[in-house]
């Protein structure tokens, strides 16, 4: 898939309704490399796709829960949890279909493969769907949600009563995994890169 790089009238066009946010964005993505800000990532009632070469967490939780959505439609997903995470070769892709005079747009963020790795504190990953390899150490299958104790504050739309792991610690490879929102207490994303492509090129 070819970057949206050219110039021509349509893409003329398309910058005119787009530079102002795709810079507002970008002056965000710069605060959020520094580690200036508190970040959340949600895109307006659509789910987006993650990759990573590895994540290693400490204080890990997961539970059930229900992400509102920009819709509030309602999504059923598995909320993990860590108090603090390194995530090398982190990709971030949302697609965007019938984007006027241009057509379907693939945002893609990627981050942490120039030898420094991303870190997240108190991150949480509303996932629809993951696949890794993983281990855990000290882990507690089964726990009630509200005595998961390991990660951070469980987040107060799940049942306390309902099922939940934890770990002291973990370690995820190749992961790839769809989610509905990432929040995370910081986010420092070392060797930011942010572009937008014309057609479908997502992370995996």
């Amino acid at each position: 898939m070819e970057s949206l790089a050219r110039g021509g009238t349509r893409w003329r066009r398309f910058a005119v309704v787009m530079v102002p946010s795709i810079a507002a964005t970008a002056a965000i993505g710069v605060a959020l490399s520094q580690g200036a800000l508190a970040a959340s990532f949600s895109v307006s009632g659509q789910s987006f796709k993650v990759s990573a070469k590895e994540l290693n967490g400490k204080g890990f939780a997961q539970y059930g829960g229900v992400d509102a959505g920009y819709d509030k439609s309602g999504h059923a997903v598995a909320i993990s949890s860590f108090k603090s995470a390194d995530i090398t070769d982190m990709c971030q892709s949302v697609v965007t279909p019938d984007v006027p005079l241009v057509g379907t747009i693939t945002l893609q963020l990627k981050a942490g493969g120039k030898g420094t790795p991303v870190h997240a504190d108190n991150l949480y990953i509303d996932v629809a769907d993951l696949s890794a390899d993983a281990e855990f150490r000290n882990i507690d299958i089964g726990v009630a949600t509200g005595a998961a104790k390991k990660g951070p504050e469980v987040r107060d739309q799940v049942n306390p009563n309902g099922f939940a792991q934890q770990a002291d610690e973990a370690t995820l490879k190749n992961v790839k995994q769809t989610a509905w929102a990432t929040t995370a207490g910081t986010f420092k994303l070392s060797g930011l890169s942010m572009k937008l492509h014309k057609g479908v090129k997502e992370c995996y």
